[in-house]
């Protein structure tokens, strides 16, 4: 039922997409203004006084240059100071160098005094220089003094530590000096705003006081995450008012460093607490971490104030669900997070600006999708862990779940992993079912979103409406606008996500229970027969997102069968009862599915399961491989009849393929024994002439089921070690080729291939290959007259399979006779003749390249002619 709004709601977004035309049709208008002076000639060259400007017009370009807007004024270019900032950098270096070197190797050669003078005047001439260069203009240079100011004063702390305080505790004097430093250079930053270093190193040096002070103080590691959380908060301050784009970047790297650190210290000590109570304060550090990154959020741009809202949301997942994690057992920590993040979705009603709940959001999608990598791991072991029954079938029915699987997962540690699947199942499954009423409470967030298009007045480029609310949820307008999922997709993944986490929470509940072995295979089955009726009744393709929820159902249901399948065969009853259920259910799903995609997979599968109850049937019996081929051809037959009933159907043909595996897995069973080959051969040429009836399939099928008639007799003669097969063959030829002539007689357009090549075929490749073995000379000789006459009919009344067939055994039975000479001659010849003969024949072949291509084509084109 589609969702109608009210009649307020509905007026107000008429005016918000009238609007939106409205500012795409003015960007239209002054980009078509541009093309219009663009394409326009150029004004030709005037003499001395013309100011085309002032005339409105727009300047004369370089020849070949596009042409541009009026009023555009091109920015003349600057001087080149590659070479001046090469310059001043090796200096800067030079400088830095010397000072280093002045202050490790000449220092305890000079006084107390000295020692002072030269930092002193040194350091004093370093910071005072920047200031009258500046005034010069010389900003490259003043820059480049700074930076060797900045070193100074490093080695100044340096050397104040090593010879006036060297029995100061070096981490503490660090954690002093760097204070003092960072302080001394944000106020000489300021005074020479036109310096871009000062800023950006004090922000540096603002980073290692607190750190320093913690850890010279020997301080707990909660204390080091607060000293780490502290200047994280201190560098997202200046992120927001700091500066220059120095300063700002600089904080922001520093204050990602120093806030990850601290949330790995909250989040480490959080999740080895020994108890609720230890978890308490990790979760303060937690918490205030999320405070200072939400309130970061609140005022910080776009794209920072998600990340933003992002950290938020996960630091405060990390603080809640730390203290009741640590009261309950490690299997079951992963539920606790979960709930707490699932209970950060709760954003959604909240005041945070709209891009910060997005961060909360996401964050919150984090967390639930880190439960379900935990819990799927045991999903994959309860599929795939019946594998290992292959190698015993029917071994026995085990004692429980458990030791059907094989697998050596800790299943008593993931007991929760069902409860995880359920919740996040039933979630999923709670906003498929009330899309309308999710859509309404999210609204806040999904009512409208500015992209980098907007102009200059506000106005965004482009927007999108809330899914399900009647309008599509895409953006539309300027270039570059972002297209988003439509509610009807989302809304289909919400269902096919519940649908596929709920059957996963069921299996893996078997599992971690250890419910009897019989219990399982028979909750299995009927999961499958579950999922079947979801795929039957949900309809391939809805504007309700019920599509994905239709396919999600359908493969489900196979793979479910598969692992069912393979689970029963511990067992022969479980085995029959499994394999005939699903073949039943299969079909029933054919029968009662309303597209052809569902359908045709229905249909092969229950052919397939089908072919299996078949097997099985033969193991049953205690029958060899061999012995049990031609059971596995019940399920071929019934799937030649279907096709006949379905004939033209889009199913036919899947079905009819799907049956022809079959009956070639018959083939490999039967190859270990040449009678046993031969009947299923046999069997597998009268499916094929039963298929060849139907005119749709004529001529695969006829051609397919005279090739395995002709191969059946092979493999029988050979069975037999028949060493005339001429007598046994001979007989067939001859009906086989009067039919023939009696069909073309009848239909001379019908082919040769048809009417004569099967019984051509019956004699002349066996005794062909009798012929190559046979070490007297009649039967060859013999065969090479039949296939010489063969070949002359076939030219004479331009029969193309008699031609062909003729020839090909008339070649190979005279290159049988001349082997022997061949390989003499070969002897005798040196051994450098061969393949000079072979470049003389390439290089002749390659003269005459296009002529013999030419009598290709047309060898081609006359035997394309021939029926």
């Amino acid at each position: 039922m589609e969702h109608v709004p009210p009649p307020a709601e509905e007026l107000a977004r008429l005016d918000r997409e009238l609007a939106e035309l409205d500012a795409r049709r003015a960007q239209l208008l002054t980009r078509r203004a541009w093309l219009l002076a663009a394409l326009r000639p150029p004004v030709p060259a005037a003499g001395p006084g013309w100011n085309p400007s002032a005339w409105g017009a727009p300047p004369g370009g370089r020849p070949g240059a596009p042409a541009q807007p009026w009023g555009y004024v091109p920015k003349q270019p600057s001087a080149p100071r590659g070479a001046q900032n090469v310059l001043l950098t090796l200096g800067g270096l030079l400088l830095t160098v010397a000072a280093i070197a002045f202050t490790l190797v000449s220092w305890g050669s000079m006084g107390i005094g000295g020692r002072s003078a030269v930092l002193s005047v040194v350091t004093l001439g370093a910071l005072i220089a920047p200031a009258v260069l500046l005034r010069r203009g010389l900003a490259s240079t003043a820059e480049a003094l700074a930076a060797l100011a900045l070193v100074l004063t490093l080695l100044d702390a340096y050397a104040v530590h090593a010879v006036a305080v060297p029995d100061t505790d070096g981490l503490g004097f660090t954690a002093a000096a760097s204070a003092v430093l960072a302080a001394l250079w944000t106020a000489y930053g300021l005074a020479l705003g036109r310096l871009r270093l000062p800023l950006p190193a004090a922000v540096v040096l603002a980073q290692w006081p607190l750190l320093f002070w913690a850890w010279a103080a020997g301080a707990p590691a909660l204390v080091v995450g607060w000293a780490l959380l502290a200047t994280a908060v201190l560098d997202g301050a200046i992120a927001l008012w700091g500066k220059g784009t120095g300063v700002r970047v600089t904080a922001c790297v520093g204050g990602s460093v120093m806030a990850f650190s601290a949330l790995m210290v909250g989040l480490t000590l959080s999740t080895t607490a020994s108890g609720p109570l230890g978890a308490v304060a990790p979760g303060g550090l937690l918490l205030a971490a999320a405070v200072a990154a939400g309130a970061g959020a609140w005022r910080a741009p776009k794209g920072f104030a998600r990340a933003g809202g992002a950290v938020a949301g996960l630091a405060g997942v990390a603080a809640v669900g730390g203290v009741p994690a640590a009261a309950v057992p490690e299997g079951w920590r992963v539920l606790a997070y979960l709930l707490c993040g699932l209970a950060a979705a709760v954003v959604v009603r909240s005041r945070l600006p709209r891009n910060a709940a997005h961060g909360v959001l996401a964050a919150s999608g984090a967390v639930v999708a880190g439960s379900l990598m935990w819990a799927l791991p045991p999903v994959a072991a309860v599929l795939l862990g019946p594998v290992t029954i292959l190698s015993d079938v029917w071994a026995g029915s085990p004692e429980g779940f458990r030791s059907a699987l094989g697998s050596t997962l800790p299943w008593t540690e993931l007991a929760a992993a069902p409860v995880v699947l359920a919740l996040v199942a039933g979630l999923l499954g709670a906003a498929y079912r009330w899309w309308p009423s999710l859509v309404r409470l999210a609204a806040p967030l999904t009512v409208r979103e500015e992209t980098p298009g907007a102009d200059a007045a506000g106005t965004p480029g482009a927007a999108w409406t809330a899914p399900g609310a009647g309008a599509p949820w895409y953006a539309t307008g300027g270039v570059g606008a972002r297209r988003r999922p439509s509610g009807a997709a989302v809304r289909g993944a919400a269902g096919a996500g519940a649908t596929a986490l709920g059957w996963g929470a069921l299996l893996v509940a078997g599992a971690v229970l250890d419910v009897p072995y019989a219990l399982a295979v028979v909750a299995e089955t009927l999961l499958v027969a579950a999922l079947l009726a979801l795929a039957v009744r949900a309809p391939g393709s809805g504007r309700d997102g019920s599509g994905a929820l239709a396919v999600t159902a359908l493969v489900g249901a196979v793979g479910g069968a598969v692992s069912a399948g393979l689970l029963s065969l511990a067992s022969e009853g479980a085995a029959y009862g499994v394999f005939g259920a699903l073949t039943v259910l299969f079909a029933g799903a054919a029968v009662r599915a309303r597209s052809a995609v569902p359908t045709a997979v229905f249909a092969v599968a229950a052919v397939v399961w089908g072919t299996a109850l078949t097997g099985l049937a033969g193991r049953s019996l205690e029958l060899a491989p061999h012995e049990a081929a031609p059971l596995l051809l019940l399920v071929p037959a019934l799937t030649v009849l279907l096709g006949a009933r379905l004939r033209r159907d889009p199913v036919a043909l899947p079905v009819e393929l799907t049956g022809a595996l079959g009956a070639l897995v018959a083939v490999g069973l039967a190859v270990s024994d040449a009678p046993f080959l031969a009947l299923v051969l046999a069997l597998c040429g009268v499916l094929a002439a039963g298929a060849a009836v139907r005119p749709e399939r004529r001529t695969v099928a006829g051609c397919l089921a005279a090739a395995l008639f002709v191969l059946a007799a092979w493999v029988r003669l050979a069975a037999s070690e028949v060493s005339i097969p001429e007598a046994y063959t001979l007989p067939v030829t001859v009906p086989a080729l009067v039919v023939g002539f009696l069909r073309r007689r009848k239909d001379p357009e019908a082919s040769s291939w048809t009417a004569y090549g099967p019984g051509l075929a019956a004699t002349l490749l066996p005794s062909l290959a009798v012929a190559w073995t046979d070490p007297d000379w009649q039967r060859p000789l013999l065969l090479g007259v039949a296939a010489l006459a063969i070949t002359l009919l076939g030219a004479r009344y331009r029969l193309q399979a008699l031609l062909l067939l003729g020839g090909a055994v008339l070649a190979l039975d005279g290159l049988h006779e001349l082997a022997p000479y061949v390989v003499q001659v070969a002897g005798a010849l040196p051994r450098w003749l061969p393949p000079a003969l072979a470049g003389l024949l390439l290089l002749v072949v390659g003269a005459t390249y296009e002529q013999r291509l030419r009598d290709a084509r047309r060898l081609r084109d006359t035997l394309g002619r021939m029926r």
